[in-house]
Parts: C-alpha cells; structure tokens; sequence
C-alpha cells in the first residue's frame, strides 16, 4: 500500500511538473465539425411534431397599456400544446408581429420557402455589374429571415417563442415610443411575464434584427433575472451617432423612409377584431393622439430656418445628458447575459457593433462579435455556404441551447471574434480590433500619384511629411448618391449595382484622391481611423466627408470605411475618444449639441479631426491604400437646415501645410512605406 501510494505521488507530481497544454484552438469561421453538428441539429428531427399558436395575447403593462404578442409553442401530432415547461425566446418589433406571421407562413410552405432557399443558394452573379443583387437575395437563405420573424424548427426543439408588438405599434396600445424610457420598461415586465407563464421554466432570452436588437442591448443592460442569453442582430447603441448625425448630419436615405414605415402599419388594424365585434377603441384613440411619430421632429430639423428656431423637442435631441439621448444610448457595460453580436462592416449600426461586443464585461466566447462584409438588409448573406459561417437561425439555435438548456455543444469556443476581413475572407481571432495593430500617420500629399485621373484631384498618400504645400479646392456634389455610403443609408438597396456598392470610382468624381504606392506584402488593417484635415471655409460652416479605400491593381477603389463630420460640431469630448500613444485622435467622440456648436471664421485655417467607422481588412501585395475626401455626403449626410443655409454650399478648401499636415491615422500590423 505504502509503494503504491508513493508511487501515485510520484506520478501527480510529474503531472503536475509537466507543462500546460495550450488552450484548444479557436473553432473555424464555418465551425468545422461542430458547426456541422448544429447545423444537422437545426435541420434533422425535432422533439416535438407540432407549433401551436396563441394569437394576440394581451398583456398589461404596469401603467395599464395592453400589449399584443402572439406566443407560438411546441406541439405534439394533433397540434395541441405539448405540458412541458420549456425556455422562452421573446422578440419585441415594432413592425408589427403580422409581418413576423406572414413571413413565416411563407417560409413554412415547402412549395415556397424551399425553392427559395434553393434558388438563393445557387446564385451566382460573380463577375457581373449586378452581383450586389445576389449578396441581398442571399439573405434568404443564410437564416437570417427566420431570426426576424419566426423559427419553428427553434419552437419543435422544446422553446417557446413570443412576438410582441412594441407599444404604439402593430395591435399594441400605446404611443410608440422609440426606445425610450417606457418602452424599456414594457421589454422588462415583458420578460417577467414571460418568466412566469404556466408554459416556462423561467429562463427567457431575446432575439431580432435591428430595433428588435437594440432593445435586447437595453434590457439586458438592465440585468433581469429571467434573462439569461439574447442575440442581437445588427444592434444600434448610440442611436443619434449611428443614424440620425452621424458626425452632425441626418441620414435622410433611411429615416424618413424607416419612420414612414413604422408609422404607416402601426395603423393597420386588427381586421378580425373588427369582425367579431372586439376592435380595441382604446388603440385607435392612442393611434389619433400621435398620428406619426417623430415625424415633425425630422421636419422641423430639415426646414427650421435658424437654430433660434429649434422647437423645444429637437433642443433636447441636441441636449447632451437629455433624457432623451440617454434614452438613446445604452449601456453595455452593464450586460452579463451572454451574448452573441451580428454586424457588418456597412451596416448602419456598425459604429457601434464591435464597440457593444467590446463593452460588455464577459470572457470570450461568452460573448461572441460576428461582423460580415454586409448592409442592413443582407445581413447573413450566403451563411451556412462553404467558407462562410453557419446559418444564423443555426447560431442562434445552438447559443440558446447551450445558455438557456445548459447543452455543452461547444459554441462558446466559437471565434469568439468571428470577422469577415475585406479583402481576404472570413477568419476566427481572438479580439477586435486584432492584437499586434500600431496606428500610421499616412500624410495626403498634392503630388499625382497617377492612379485617380477621375477625381476632383489626384493626389499622393505618404509615409513622410511632404516638403512642399499646397491648397486643394473641392465643393459640394451629388456623385455620392451612387456610393458605398449611400448604399449604406438604403439599408443596401442601392448596393446592387456593384458601381454603387463596390467601386467608389463613380462617387470619387466629387472627391481629392489621396493614393499610396502599391504595399510589397500583405497588410492587415484592424480597428478605427482618424483623417485630420487643415481646412479652410467661406461660409461660417460646411461639411466633410471622408472614405479609406482599397484599390486594386486594375483601378477598382473599394470603400473599407468612412466617417463625415459638420464643421460646426467639431467640438470633441476627450475624455470618451481613443487616442493614438502621440497624441493623434483615433477615434474622436462629438458632443453633437447645439450649445458646443462652434461657428466657422471664414477664411481662418481650422483643423478638424473626421472619424471613420472602425473597420477590419486586408492589403494584398499590388494594392494601394486611398483616402478620398468630399465636400459632400448626401445622402448619408445632410445638414440641419440653418446649418446648411450657413454653408451656402460653397467650396471648400484643404491646405497641405508641411508645418499643420494632414494625415490619416490608420491602424495596420505592418508599417506602409
């Protein structure tokens, strides 16, 4: 007994000599074996044979609002609801949970959804000016669909999901709220209803795309108790940065569009109520009381014509420390859900996808950033294609049964950073922005660099500051209506043109180009960009926007990120911005209030700093580095009316000042020379 106790020391204590192993290696981007096996656990045989659906369940609100939510469980063969406690995933939209029903009615129908998934699939429109088209069709088949509306394989499985009208909208009483205090209440008692139905175990997580994923970041800031994973889908965390001014200007490509939207089926009616005799008085008097939401808000900032004219709810947009704008931002510092995040590089959330990810206090692989080479409306295109991630309803399926089921199925050693690298392809890493990456000052320089004979100027992108001087004029233009950035702002709509989508040539007819000399060896660019411009005005404001390109040896110049800033609102908040070890700003943070506003001397030199989307690329041997600069941004950009009547729309100026230079301030792992 005595020698083999001795010799089990023995061995512990050569075990315990021994070096550690290194930690598994980080599942691929197509999740190899495992993704192979979520997805067979998607797509094969369910638990249960059956969904029932419970439509227009009312739920009542602390302050008495009645809100509708349709409530879908698992069945057996007769179609009746199975007894069995299950976990509940709630999805609260405000585009009405009609649209959630029908889209999956249309999907359920095997004639329908799957010679639609087959024929997204196999297109494949490479090659030609139109292949954007197939990047948004592609949507369809890459489960991004059944992450908006409903997914019945994710019911039979043993969940029970909940789509709930947001206050004000679909068949919900109320006034729509849009994001606001209230509104966050209803998500929370919504998840406590949920918790405690006679259907649920108790545990609740969240899913949806875009509004139905920022109110997901919201609530789980909120940390309550029954919420336990959610899975945002192109999140907003700073709604006035991301949509309404960016960098001090309005969207106008996609609010007026997305609020027309909104406010036009918030008032279609519950036509069955109508029938039977049970139509909700009470909905059409909220609807009455607030016909369009937000709409003369967005009015007035177009048409007010002097910033004395502000009515008082535009001044508290531009309040800083507003309710308001707290409203719209949230705080993801706060989250201790796990998390899984889908964004893309031209969404119009992406200022603040990798910034949620990055903020929520979670080790990897309890939070997940998945970021695609995406717009609003094709997010998860050709998911679940060789080389590409897993479907999404297949992530989402496989991150609700390990978090909420307790299933070891191995998707917390997904990426945990999972990122379409422009340029190359998808790649797994372990942070965002990567590790090794050092931000350049690349000086623009008024020398020809030969290769953007189409621009307002052709100029050189340098590793040293220039010698010489020079004074560049640019004014205001609309080439940017075919630009990557307003694909951006149409929620990639007009990205289906690869001119507009994936070629700034066309848009580059407004801009100074600034190009490098082609790189000798493959250069990786990760994380946020500053272009620091010496501008000179004529007016007492104007607007700047800026792009970083990579351009090809064949002369195609593709947009990796761009940013836009009002001359006027330059003030900055240093405190919340990144900074490079010099000094340089590399991520400016804009106050965006009328009273930090800053009015332009015309005719002074004014050196203004625009911050530009982080990003993630790659450089290939042969490929040039390239800023344009513009005068203009519509419609990405517009100006708020008293502002833009300052400008006058006159041109520009930059000054290439060896001694107050302009650069741009990019983050890459190998130095450009």
């Amino acid at each position: 007994m005595k020698v083999a106790k001795a010799a089990l020391v023995t061995a512990v204590g050569v075990l315990l000599a021994l070096p550690l192993a290194p930690p598994a290696a980080a599942v691929t981007p197509d999740g190899g074996s495992l993704g192979a096996q979520w997805t067979e656990t998607t797509d094969g045989p369910q638990q249960y044979p059956g969904v029932h659906t419970e439509w227009d369940v009312p739920i009542t609100m602390s302050d008495g609002v009645v809100l509708k939510a349709n409530v879908y469980r698992p069945a057996d063969a007769s179609g009746r609801a199975v007894d069995t406690k299950t976990p509940v995933v709630v999805n609260i939209t405000p585009y009405t949970k009609l649209v959630s029903a029908v889209a999956n009615a249309a999907l359920s129908v095997p004639q329908l959804g799957e010679p639609i998934m087959d024929f997204a699939r196999s297109l494949n429109l490479s090659g030609t000016p139109v292949s954007g088209l197939a990047d948004l069709i592609k949507t369809a088949s890459g489960g991004g669909l059944r992450t908006f509306s409903v997914d019945p394989k994710l019911i039979q499985s043993g969940y029970t999901q909940v789509v709930v009208d947001v206050r004000g909208t679909g068949f919900s009483q109320g006034t729509w709220q849009v994001f606001q205090s209230r509104e966050q209440q209803d998500t929370l008692e919504t998840i406590d209803w949920a918790s405690k139905q006679q259907w649920s175990d108790g545990k609740v997580g969240m899913n949806g795309v875009s509004y139905s994923a920022i109110n997901q970041v919201q609530a789980a800031s909120k940390r309550p108790a029954a919420l336990k994973a959610i899975v945002p889908i192109e999140p907003g965390g700073d709604i006035l940065r991301d949509v309404v001014a960016p960098g001090g200007g309005i969207g106008i490509g996609f609010m007026p569009v997305w609020l027309a939207a909104v406010n036009g089926t918030k008032w279609l009616p519950d036509v069955q109520s109508l029938l039977n005799g049970t139509f909700d008085w009470k909905w059409l008097a909220d609807r009455q009381s607030d016909p369009l939401t937000f709409v003369p808000l967005l009015l007035n900032a177009l048409t007010v014509p002097s910033v004395d004219a502000v009515t008082p709810d535009l001044k508290t947009l531009l309040a800083e420390g507003s309710s308001l704008r707290r409203d719209l931002a949230s705080s993801p510092e706060n989250i201790t859900a796990p998390t899984m995040v889908y964004g893309g590089w031209h969404d119009i959330f992406a200022n603040s996808e990798p910034k949620i990810y990055n903020a929520i206090p979670l080790p990897p692989g309890q939070k997940q950033l998945i970021m695609g080479d995406t717009y609003h409306l094709s997010f998860g295109s050709a998911f679940g294609e060789p080389g590409n991630p897993p479907r999404l309803d297949v992530l989402q399926r496989a991150w609700f049964d390990r978090w909420l089921k307790g299933i070891d199925n191995g998707i917390d050693s997904y990426g945990p950073a999972t990122l379409y690298q422009q340029g190359g392809g998808w790649t797994s890493t372990d942070q965002f922005p990567r590790s090794g990456m050092t931000h350049q000052r690349m000086y623009l320089d008024a020398r020809s660099s030969g290769t953007a004979n189409g621009s307002v100027h052709d100029g050189s992108l340098v590793a040293t500051k220039p010698a010489d001087g020079a004074t560049l004029t640019v004014a205001p233009g609309l080439a940017t209506l075919c630009s990557r950035d307003s694909a951006q702002q149409t929620i990639g709509i007009t990205a289906v043109l690869d001119a507009c989508g994936k070629d700034s040539r066309f848009s580059q007819q407004n801009a100074l180009s600034f190009t490098s000399e082609p790189v000798t060896v493959r250069t990786e660019i990760s994380g946020s960009v500053n272009v620091h411009l010496n501008t000179v005005l004529d007016a007492t404001d104007g607007y700047w926007a800026a792009t970083l390109n990579d351009v090809a040896p064949d002369g195609t110049s593709t947009v990796l990120t761009s940013g836009q800033l009002t001359s006027s609102l330059r003030a900055i908040d240093d405190a919340k911005s990144g900074k490079a070890a010099n000094g340089d700003f590399t991520d400016p943070f804009y106050r965006l209030t009328l009273d930090s506003r800053q009015p332009v001397v015309p005719g002074q030199p004014l050196a203004l700093d625009v911050g530009l989307t982080a990003t993630d690329a790659v450089l290939a041997p042969g490929h040039r580095l390239r800023v344009d600069v513009y005068a203009a941004n519509f419609p990405k950009g517009l100006l708020l009316r008293p502002l833009l009547d300052e400008s006058g729309l006159e041109s520009q100026r930059l000054v290439l000042d060896p001694n107050a230079p302009s650069f741009v301030n990019v983050p890459v792992g190998t130095p450009i020379r």
